[in-house]
């Protein structure tokens, strides 16, 4: 049987600035570990005196630093401390947990709440964190686990960079975070001097510059298992995308307007956007608010998204205007 030809989405104009530094006669050299209860890889292009072993300890040394301060996993992280601070008081927030904060609380609010970073006693009602659940939750654990969660009960001051803790809200920052962690890799990558590399984190892509052969950096949408649709292949130059589904980890997804589990019919939404953190958070989103609204949220923010919906076992799709301009 042939097989079929891949559909190329490639983005609209080529950034002068990504060539850079490309050397044909560089050679592609891979990096990997694990991560956020994942892993992590990155592609390099990597010049004869590139020392890869310096690479990777700056890299891991960089991913250890945003697991000590976001991490739901991790009883001694911020987050971890955050969610145990009493009710009013403020914690001081490094860099990376303040943009990351600052980014998932603008998006809780375009998207009405689909996305919402404070919903951490609803996940762990769940067992979608270290605390194994026994099933599904009662009537009473679940009020009020969603009386004390939600973004709007929280108060960022992003100038002191400053997060107050209104009493008993959980953050969990699993929705964004490898999204953000994608991109300070690849900036990281770009102060070291490398320029041209794709890093993934558990599924979520960013691409800088080009390989050496002046191909961008390639990544094909994954269609869930069991499904058949006509392959996509994104050109990743200056982009990321970002996934967000139920197909790998079970009915994993809960909306944070209910605190219920989403069974929408969507398999997964992948969203091409320039930051990996906010790829990953509108993926989380759209997924969330399923049909019409998640193609309504798309088209009005300009997302390049693309919705996998089953119906009793046929794969449909759905993809944004600025996504088919891409085509």
């Amino acid at each position: 049987m042939a097989l079929a030809t891949p559909r190329i989405a490639v983005p609209p104009a080529l950034d002068p600035r990504a060539l850079t530094g490309l050397d044909p006669k560089a050679r592609v050299a891979d990096l990997g570990g694990e991560t956020m209860g994942t892993y992590w890889r990155v592609r390099l292009a990597a010049a004869p005196d590139l020392d890869l072993g310096a690479v990777r300890a700056a890299i891991v040394a960089r991913l250890d630093g945003i697991v000590a301060e976001m991490s739901h996993w991790a009883p001694d992280s911020l987050l971890s401390r955050f969610n145990e601070a009493s009710g009013g008081s403020w914690t001081a927030l490094p860099a990376d947990f303040a943009a990351v904060m600052e980014c998932g609380l603008a998006i809780a609010q375009r998207s009405a709440g689909a996305f919402d970073p404070a919903i951490g006693r609803l996940t762990d009602l769940y067992g979608l964190g270290p605390n194994p659940a026994a099933g599904e939750p009662g009537t009473t654990g679940h009020a009020a686990a969603l009386a004390v969660s939600g973004w709007q009960r929280l108060a960022l001051d992003a100038e002191a960079r400053r997060l107050r803790q209104p009493g008993g809200l959980w953050l969990d920052l699993s929705g964004i975070a490898k999204g953000h962690a994608a991109d300070v890799v690849a900036d990281l990558l770009g102060r070291m001097g490398v320029r041209h590399a794709l890093v993934e984190i558990g599924g979520e892509c960013v691409g800088r510059g080009l390989r050496p052969d002046s191909d961008p950096w390639w990544v094909d949408l994954e269609t869930p298992p069991g499904l058949s649709l006509p392959p996509l292949r994104i050109a990743l130059h200056q982009l990321a995308v970002a996934t967000s589904g139920n197909y790998v980890r079970g009915d994993h997804t809960l909306d944070p307007r209910t605190g219920l589990p989403v069974r929408n019919g969507i398999v997964s939404v992948s969203v091409l956007h320039a930051s990996a953190m906010r790829a990953d958070a509108w993926a989380s989103a759209l997924t969330v608010l399923g049909l019409p609204q998640g193609p309504v949220l798309a088209e009005r923010e300009g997302l390049a998204a693309r919705f996998v919906i089953a119906r009793g076992g046929v794969a449909e799709e759905w993809l944004s205007p600025a996504l088919k301009l891409m085509l």
